[in-house]
């Protein structure tokens, strides 16, 4: 019996960490191409491609002004062979795309800092390519460990305003999300300057 349950555990936790690696896409297209993480100035940076395109329903809704917003999230955790992972990085950041009207003009940013674009495909642009987004302290992570990361990108409706946030509901042109993508690194230990 007790063979016949370290079987079952083997080919769960088999099957588990497999599955971990297939990356689906989603009937529309969502995904993260491709995941970079790199060290500068001793802070763990992530770039990424994203690809994604908006649904007629969501492009007319920001071609009339309504603000969408939309969240990256990633999870940096260290495998542990006798427990459950450590997680050590779990952030998000948000960007805010919205049209003005009266001066035609798109404005994509997060937080206070807002850029002017020219189309919204050129605002959509710094989602579709993050670069530099800073996650961590390189002082918080061990020197040669493997780390395993993942991130994923979507249309954030629990910030919109309160009408639209029922459509979000009812409707499904407004569920933008990209599957998890995963990734891993280390962390080296730095030559000494002389």
């Amino acid at each position: 019996m007790r063979r016949v349950f370290l079987s079952f555990l083997l080919i769960f936790y088999c099957a588990l960490t497999s599955a971990q690696d297939i990356v689906p896409v989603t009937a529309s297209g969502e995904r993260v191409v491709k995941v970079e993480p790199h060290i500068r100035d001793q802070k763990l940076y992530i770039d990424a491609d994203i690809d994604f395109e908006l649904s007629d329903e969501l492009r007319n809704a920001a071609e009339k002004g309504v603000p969408l917003y939309f969240t990256a999230e990633v999870e940096v955790a260290q495998p542990r062979w006798w427990w459950f992972d450590r997680n050590v990085v779990k952030e998000q950041q948000t960007w805010r795309v919205v049209y003005n009207a009266l001066t035609r003009q798109w404005r994509v940013g997060t937080g206070d800092l807002s850029l002017p674009e020219s189309s919204m495909n050129d605002a959509l642009d710094m989602l579709r390519h993050i670069r530099g987004w800073s996650v961590a302290y390189v002082a918080d992570l061990e020197h040669d460990q493997e780390y395993r990361g993942r991130l994923r990108l979507r249309l954030d409706t629990s910030l919109l305003a309160r009408p639209f946030q029922v459509d979000a509901i009812n409707s499904s042109a407004w569920s933008l999300a990209t599957p998890w993508k995963t990734f891993s690194f280390s962390v080296s230990v730095a030559e000494p300057r002389p």
